[in-house]
């Protein structure tokens, strides 16, 4: 049984990095579009606390969490944006607040997590670690549309090894949302960090394959990058077809980002 803790504490510093760069923004910039349609930086922050406060109840409240299930089932393409919505309407400082209490509360809820225990979501049931990833992930996404909107250049972490390892654990999940039947045989996944350390994944004698940097593929399983902008090269026929869906996070597919150059 994996300890969760070490991805409980990246996910705190992921979060305390992206702090940092909101932290003493102005109103006008918080009202900044970000590359996600019809979003503001604030839409961002709030539905990075949206998701928090779920993932808290789902980890200390299964019957409030599945009374937020309902919710989305009755409305599966705009519960999402209800959220950010909501949470975007409150003063930054407010919203600020809001963020901070409800990812602290989850990290301590995360930590106090019984070995083995298992919590709802949208998808599948998760661990703690696992719900640690997931969070972690939309952390680190929803902070590139941030810094996309500022101008910053974010350094790629150590900390991106849980959201590559996490894009290829949906790979079958990925298939499933589009309708497809998930291929029969594991892909090799070989990553190169910018470091050049490998991130290896799947049987090494594999037919089909992907292979390219780690953060491409981050930016790919996120969808914050359309796969035409990125150096991965697949091998195989449905190792191919698996960049052209990939999603690392729950929930209906995703539209994904357009090429760089071409009309939104």
């Amino acid at each position: 049984m994996a300890d969760p803790t070490p991805v409980i504490d990246d996910l705190r510093a992921e979060s305390e990095e992206l702090d940092l760069l909101v932290a003493e923004l102005s109103p006008e910039q918080w009202a900044l579009p970000t590359p996600a349609p019809g979003w503001t930086l604030a839409h961002q922050i709030a539905h990075l606390a949206w998701t928090d406060r779920s993932a808290l109840l789902a980890v200390t409240d299964a019957d409030a969490f599945h009374a937020l299930v309902e919710k989305a089932l009755a409305a599966p393409g705009s519960f999402v944006d209800e959220g950010a919505e909501e949470g975007a309407r409150l003063a930054p400082a407010e919203l600020l607040r809001t963020w901070r209490t409800g990812r602290e509360a989850l990290d301590r809820a995360l930590r106090a997590a019984p070995p083995g225990a298992r919590f709802p979501w949208y998808g599948p049931p998760m661990s703690a670690a696992s719900m640690a990833t997931a969070r972690l992930m939309e952390t680190w996404a929803h902070g590139l549309d941030i810094a996309d909107a500022l101008g910053v250049v974010r350094t790629p972490t150590g900390r991106l090894r849980h959201v590559a390892r996490l894009g290829v654990r949906t790979r079958d999940f990925a298939h499933t949302v589009h309708g497809i039947t998930p291929p029969d045989q594991e892909f090799r996944v070989e990553l190169t960090t910018p470091a050049g350390e490998l991130w290896t994944y799947g049987p090494e004698d594999a037919p089909q394959r992907v292979t390219g940097p780690a953060l491409d593929f981050c930016l790919l399983v996120t969808q914050r990058a359309h796969r035409a902008d990125l150096a991965l090269t697949a091998t195989g026929p449905d190792a191919d077809r698996w960049l052209d869906i990939a999603q690392a996070f729950a929930g209906p597919p995703g539209t994904g980002r357009g090429p760089k150059g071409a009309e939104r």
